[in-house]
């Protein structure tokens, strides 16, 4: 049975933990105000260029632009570069585990394991630099000043990967922010950019002709990057308030249950000194028949 003086320093310990996990909540809370803020100002532009670029993929010829080329698309064996976006701390629950484990499946399905790793936060680099698999590009601290340089810089690399021939195929994985308890975990093509279905609108919608002004080749060589960029930036935010949102999460029940562990110390603390006391009062009493 322990001593008064241990659970006594038990219970400093678990008490100044407390007071770590809450600071770290309300920290995390102040930030994901303002990351949530961001990621819905970022999200109509983002979804409205998706829109419009994928229907014009669907109707012009996918060789009008590099980044149109589907080589993927005979080539099911074909190489992918995995854009792998993680935090660069931890103490945020299954936050980076999820996206890892997506990551991993993701390797792990493609045949012969053709993909080259783009690795986006501490977290990741850290746990797939320990293994055999080709990382092409690796970029950590970069979520204490978000800014859309880092999306820039993110999307040449995978545009210059893509059409070098390199990859047939750039894929992200990241945290989607859905409310501050729910993240999901999203694995989406980013190059070559997807096609609409367009089945369902009749015959009419495949034939449908734009008109350009300026010329075709202009609009594509400025929307189609610009739409890269926005999208990789776009997925950076998801991350950034997701990983904020299971921060405060994981320091609310982390603090939550602190309290629970000090109030079953505290109890256990009065027991056992309830049994010193009761001890000490049966040994003077004995002491006292005896004389």
């Amino acid at each position: 049975m322990p001593s008064l003086l241990d659970i006594r320093r038990r219970i400093r310990a678990v008490k100044s933990t407390q007071q770590i996990t809450k600071a770290m909540k309300m920290v995390a809370a102040s930030k994901l105000r303002r990351a949530q803020e961001r990621v819905q100002h970022a999200r109509p532009f983002a979804a409205e260029m998706r829109r419009v670029l994928s229907g014009l993929a669907t109707r012009v010829d996918p060789s009008a632009h590099p980044l149109l080329d589907e080589r993927s698309a005979p080539r099911a064996d074909g190489r992918a570069l995995l854009v792998v976006i993680t935090a660069d701390r931890g103490l945020c629950g299954s936050f980076n585990t999820n996206v890892i484990k997506a990551a991993g499946q993701f390797v792990v399905e493609r045949p012969d394991r053709q993909v080259a790793l783009a690795l986006i936060g501490r977290r990741g680099r850290d746990f797939f630099a320990r293994r055999s698999l080709d990382v092409h590009y690796e970029l950590v601290n970069l979520f204490g000043q978000l800014k859309f340089e880092a999306g820039q810089t993110i999307a040449r690399v995978a545009m210059d990967a893509f059409t070098s021939g390199s990859v047939d195929r750039v894929v992200m994985v990241y945290n989607e922010f859905k409310s501050v308890m729910v993240q999901h975990v999203v694995t989406e093509q980013l190059l070559p950019i997807p096609r609409t279905e367009i089945e369902a609108a009749g015959p009419a919608a495949a034939v449908t002709e734009y008109l350009y002004e300026p010329s075709a080749a202009e609009l594509f060589n400025q929307l189609i990057p610009t739409h890269v960029e926005v999208q990789l930036f776009r997925a950076l935010l998801e991350s950034n308030a997701a990983f904020y949102a299971a921060q405060m999460t994981a320091m609310d029940a982390a603090t939550r249950n602190s309290g629970e562990m000090i109030e079953e110390l505290t109890l256990y603390m009065n027991k056992v000194r309830q049994a010193a006391i009761t001890r000490e009062i049966i040994e003077v009493v004995s002491g006292a028949e005896a004389l």
